[in-house]
């Protein structure tokens, strides 16, 4: 049997700890409740606090819950019930457009694709629930980008890789898609990923009407685009699609 790691075990009983009552507590009285000396106590503890999983009081020096704590709570919870309501909504999507539709979160530097639905038709696919796309050249990431805060920092810093000669790797070019992206209320990928492959997609929004996800489509582009330009019924039919979903997250209209 796997030994557990010791360090870990301490730092999840500290996360409990912390988590049982209202007040903060300060080193001494967790290194007691736990059988820690001080040093090993202080030690996790700025360990939690660097990771933004404990916060330090400035004035009385006593420890709580930090943000990232939350954030990461508050996301299980937002990323099972935004998939739930999306359910009937992707189904539909799928069988008006023809087309394989994905609902994605921010993860880390990407996009996670928390849900699948197939094209509904013979062809042979794959399941892609789990995998990561992009933030700069995706439909998914650029609307991601475009209305969370936390993405777009994530989209700016990180190393914005060419998959295809179309895509958009400069910082002022990439700024100008996250601001039609807001003006429009919808990113396209036409071959920025993928070649003979596009998307759209639009963002979702919570009661908070804060962005939770985004959903698209995505299929070749011979059947996405006509004269070159996204076709205008898929563009509402996915707009639509986010809008009918965020309305059951209770952000009302859109």
């Amino acid at each position: 049997m796997a030994r557990n790691i010791q360090s870990l075990e301490r730092a999840a009983a500290m996360l409990r700890l912390l988590a049982g009552g209202e007040r903060r507590l300060g080193l001494s009285d967790i290194a007691s409740s736990l059988g820690l000396a001080k040093g090993t106590a202080h030690g996790i503890l700025r360990t939690l606090q660097q990771e933004g999983f404990v916060e330090q009081d400035d004035a009385s020096g006593r420890y709580q819950l930090g943000a990232e704590l939350l954030r990461l709570g508050t996301t299980y919870l937002d990323v099972h019930e935004l998939r739930a309501r999306a359910l009937v909504w992707t189904d539909d999507l799928a069988r008006s457009s023809g087309e394989s539709v994905y609902l994605g979160v921010l993860h880390q530097q990407g996009v996670l694709i928390v849900h699948h639905v197939f094209r509904p038709d013979d062809s042979r696919q794959v399941l892609e629930i789990g995998v990561m796309q992009p933030l700069h050249s995706t439909a998914l990431g650029k609307v991601l980008s475009a209305y969370d805060p936390v993405a777009h920092s994530e989209a700016i810093e990180a190393d914005r890789k060419a998959f295809t000669d179309r895509t958009v790797c400069e910082l002022d070019r990439f700024e100008h898609l996250l601001d039609l992206t807001r003006a429009r209320g919808y990113a396209a990928d036409v071959e920025e990923t993928w070649e003979g492959v596009a998307s759209l997609a639009a963002p979702i929004h919570d009661r908070r009407r804060m962005p939770v996800g985004a959903v698209g489509i995505t299929g070749a582009v011979e059947r996405l685009c006509r004269d070159g330009e996204l076709r205008p019924e898929l563009i509402a039919a996915v707009r639509d699609c986010a809008r009918a979903v965020s309305r059951d997250l209770g952000a009302g209209r859109f």
